[in-house]
């Protein structure tokens, strides 16, 4: 794993990417690589032969609500329009903690979760069934690796150091069981809709190699209200990351985008994810994990989960390849997510990709490759 990677001061990040380039670079200073076709035999291995696993062993995983465009549609399908935002909402970025150990790494399998569904969807007073979730759900999001020595307990991250915590960033997905939730929720949030699998993929793209892509957040600044001084950043922005999200069939032979979004639809930023987080003294450690949260846009055609495109049940989605549609996931369905930045000379960076296929309720999924 990267742990010990992680862990280390971000001078030591800089100095091995550094390295790497020198090494990789088609003119690089060290001829050896380019030279040697033996040595690149031995250096350099095929994707196709590798099983991917975990970039690290995560201590904690804690995910956010900071897309201001996915909180309110939530907002208004459950509130209604005035009331569309919680009142903490555009003073701190609000999260929930989640569970590390069903975080996977892309192309594990998928269980549909099962839990209490209320009995009537208007009435909760009547009671629940014990049942396979039948709104299962994809969420778009982005997820960085918290990296460097722990701050101590008790002694709160400043803002001016953020930088040198965020290690990299990684797509992610967190598999949401909509029906599930609704009954649970009140009053501590979401606990087993969201714990049963968070998807990641396997590439880790450091902070630094997103620097060129690096843009104003869909909010452009954050002025009504003006967050706390502690939450304030002088550099506040996002990243210019394309994101898709695409759904395969049981049996298809092609996958079918349903959404495409950007991660700069953020309306708080990673830095600020990672500084309200240990404001209260909360030690953050190396390959911890922070999720952005849903990732929407303002158009219905970057909206970042299935809740939002089918809107709450009453559009369909698609249509697949197969010509069949979706308000929620099936089984068999496989859910693919990409990240991408275009840069301006023509080169791109890739975060590779972050899938998962949904298995029938009580299926066994097949065991993970050997480390």
């Amino acid at each position: 794993t990267l742990n010990a990677f992680m862990a280390q001061p971000r001078a030591q990040w800089l100095a091995v990417r550094a390295a790497l380039t020198q090494l990789l670079a088609r003119d690089g200073a060290d001829p050896a690589l380019r030279e040697s076709a033996e040595l690149r035999r031995r250096c350099l291995v095929p994707r196709a032969e590798v099983a991917m696993h975990l970039p690290a062993a995560i201590g904690d995983y804690t995910d956010f609500y900071s897309s201001r465009e996915h909180a309110t549609n939530v907002g208004v399908m459950f509130r209604g329009k005035d009331n569309a935002l919680q009142p903490n909402w555009l003073h701190l970025p609000v999260g929930y903690h989640g569970r590390a150990s069903s975080v996977v790494v892309s192309g594990t399998p998928v269980v549909r979760p099962k839990g209490q569904l209320q009995l009537d969807k208007a009435d909760a007073s009547k009671g629940t069934e014990h049942a396979p979730c039948r709104l299962l759900d994809f969420e778009l999001e982005m997820g960085f690796f918290v990296g460097g020595p722990a701050n101590r307990l008790g002694a709160p991250l400043e803002m001016d150091e953020a930088e040198d915590r965020i290690f990299g960033f990684v797509l992610c997905n967190d598999w949401s069981a909509r029906d599930v939730q609704k009954f649970e929720y009140v009053p501590l949030g979401p606990f087993g809709a969201k714990n049963f699998a968070t998807s990641i993929s396997p590439w880790v793209v450091m902070a630094e190699a997103l620097l060129p892509f690096r843009c104003a957040t869909s909010a452009g600044s954050q002025a009504e209200p003006v967050p706390l001084p502690y939450l304030r950043d002088p550099n506040y922005s996002s990243y210019d990351v394309q994101l898709e999200v695409a759904i395969t069939p049981a049996g298809g032979d092609r996958a079918a985008v349903v959404t495409t979004s950007n991660y700069r639809h953020m309306y708080w930023t990673a830095p600020q994810q990672l500084v309200h987080h240990s404001v209260t003294g909360c030690d953050m450690r190396p390959a911890d994990l922070l999720a952005s949260g849903t990732i929407s846009g303002a158009d219905a055609s970057a909206y970042g989960s299935l809740l939002e495109l089918c809107w709450q049940g009453t559009r369909e989605v698609g249509p697949l390849c197969d010509g069949s549609t979706r308000k929620f996931l099936r089984d068999g369905d496989t859910v693919s997510m990409r990240g991408t930045c275009l840069h301006s000379s023509g080169y791109t960076l890739g975060f590779g990709e972050c899938a998962g296929q949904v298995l029938a309720a009580a299926t066994l999924p097949p065991p993970p490759p050997p480390p």
